[in-house]
């Protein structure tokens, strides 16, 4: 694996938990390395980056101060990402938050130019990232 993708796949990890980097900015230099997607999964704490051929890189992230609510309120996950986009919260804020409203992680598709929020169960909140 390219030692330049593991660097960058571990500054945009840190970069967002320490607020340095916005989602865009994180998507933009995913994209220049060739990472394809990646799993936030907020149980274990950790973030999985794909790349094309297969391989996957792990990173460990911070672990929030907020328990995963049981049931999943898709209404309070879009409310965290809408503040999130307005810029009025530091992603640890937006992970409580989603969180606090059920949600065990998400998948972010470069590819689809999505992120997919689900819970326990498998309810689902989609998003799709604004146009270039």
């Amino acid at each position: 694996m390219n030692a330049n993708v593991q660097a960058v796949v571990e500054a945009c990890s840190r970069g967002s938990e320490e607020d340095w980097l916005n989602f865009g900015q994180v998507l933009e230099k995913l994209a220049d390395v060739g990472v394809e997607g990646y799993y936030a999964d907020f149980r274990r704490s950790a973030k999985t980056y794909y790349l094309p051929d297969g391989k996957s890189i792990e990173v460990k992230a911070n672990d929030p101060d907020v328990a995963i609510a049981s049931a999943f309120d898709a209404g309070h996950v879009e409310a965290a990402v809408r503040l999130s986009q307005a810029g009025t919260h530091t992603y640890r804020a937006f992970c409580e938050k989603v969180m606090a409203a059920g949600c065990v992680g998400y998948l972010v598709s470069l590819l689809g130019r999505r992120v997919v929020y689900f819970g326990r169960t498998a309810e689902t909140h989609v998003e799709h990232f604004p146009n270039k």
